[in-house]
């Protein structure tokens, strides 16, 4: 009886250890690591990529000019160009030479604005107009001297570059045809001459005909100018001096020889410009006062 109890408990024992075995769940294992990836020995090793900078503007691009606003009290055209003109005089008529030389890098007409423009104490009011290239070649070379085409005359020109300038006037800087004081010899605009007999006996002298004209912005028509007191008397003055003016004579040394050469002169560059200078000087002002 007892020997029964006894494996019937064992066997009970047994049953019920098994039985908690079967319900303990199993541990959970880390997940395996990937296996490294295989590399070729004859493949280079890979560059790591920089990182290429956000794009900067450049310290030195150039800004867009401001465009002017406001109202334009005076628009300033300037039309002496960028020519050069050479004359060799002799005896005789037959003896004469002229040349023309391009001097596009003297900035002749920025000149010329910039002494309007001092010469109204840098007025925002006036207004530089530019033109196309060549529009002026018309009227200083016409077809005839006795009835000029619409497109060589000067006002019509004028009208046909500032249709929406909207100036209350216009002043018209150009060049003309001069002559040497008491002869008939001409020359052209702005330039240098040279006279006398050989080349021991030559003078030579520089020269800027430059005129100064006013046109109503709304006609077109041109504002009659008078001369003022004050510019009778500087007419007065330099026509009863006794001594060559220093502006305009120049040492034979200088004269271009080729007249080609004119246009790598710096002394006739700076001496040009002074001359120039002084001429709109003394003309502008008049003008303002119209």
């Amino acid at each position: 009886m007892l020997l029964r109890f006894a494996v019937a408990s064992a066997v009970l024992v047994l049953l019920l250890g098994t039985a908690g075995k079967a319900q303990t769940p199993p541990a959970t294992s880390a997940p395996a690591a990937p296996a490294p990836a295989k590399t070729d020995p004859n493949k280079p090793p890979a560059k790591a990529v920089a990182k290429k900078p956000s794009a900067k503007a450049k310290s030195g691009t150039k800004q867009p000019a401001a465009v002017e606003t406001g109202p334009c009290r005076l628009g300033v055209i300037s039309a002496i160009g960028d020519r050069f003109s050479v004359h060799k005089f002799g005896i005789t008529i037959f003896e004469t030479e002229d040349y023309e030389v391009p001097v596009e890098s003297w900035g002749l007409d920025d000149l010329a604005v910039a002494r309007v423009r001092a010469a109204t104490g840098n007025d925002p009011s006036v207004r530089r107009i530019n033109y196309p290239k060549g529009i002026f070649e018309p009227f200083y070379h016409p077809k005839s001297l006795f009835l000029r085409e619409p497109n060589e005359d000067l006002q019509q020109i004028v009208r046909s570059i500032t249709p929406n300038a909207n100036c209350e006037r216009y002043m018209v800087i150009i060049r003309f045809k001069g002559t040497v004081a008491g002869t008939k010899m001409q020359i052209n605009g702005v330039g240098v001459y040279s006279q006398g007999i050989g080349s021991l006996a030559r003078h030579s002298h520089l020269f800027a005909n430059v005129g100064v004209m006013m046109l109503d912005g709304s006609t077109y028509e041109r504002i009659n100018s008078s001369p003022s007191l004050a510019a009778i008397g500087d007419s007065l003055s330099r026509a009863f001096q006794l001594q060559e003016d220093p502006l305009t004579k120049l040492d034979h040394s200088f004269f271009p020889d080729p007249p080609a050469s004119a246009s790598t002169s710096a002394v006739l560059r700076e001496r040009t410009r002074a001359l120039v200078s002084a001429r709109l000087d003394r003309v502008i002002p008049g003008r303002l006062q119209q």
